[in-house]
């Protein structure tokens, strides 16, 4: 990667932080699209095998989310009830 490439991403990602930080979330997300195209285009086999596998991490992503939904009804069903010891809690989904 040469050095024009190198300081338009450290520019770019620097600023997408910074952005982010100052709650600008528009223009966070401007910023980081531009970080992701300057890689994108010094990486193109990298990106294409992740844009590939993409729906494996999504529907990965899903389940993480929906065990944890799943963990915080039965934690607030069973608290409610006033039966509610940790570790059986948790046992239930391994």
């Amino acid at each position: 990667m040469n050095n024009v490439k190198r300081g338009v991403l450290a520019v770019a990602a620097g600023s997408a932080v910074i952005l982010l930080m100052k709650k600008r979330r528009a223009a966070s997300v401007l910023a980081a699209g531009v970080s992701l195209a300057v890689l994108a285009s010094e990486y193109p086999e990298t990106f294409r095998k992740i844009r590939e596998d993409l729906p494996y991490y999504i529907e990965r992503g899903t389940r993480v989310f929906d065990l944890a939904s799943q963990v915080g009804r039965s934690i607030a069903a069973k608290s409610r009830n006033g039966r509610f010891d940790l570790m059986n809690g948790f046992s239930s989904y391994t």
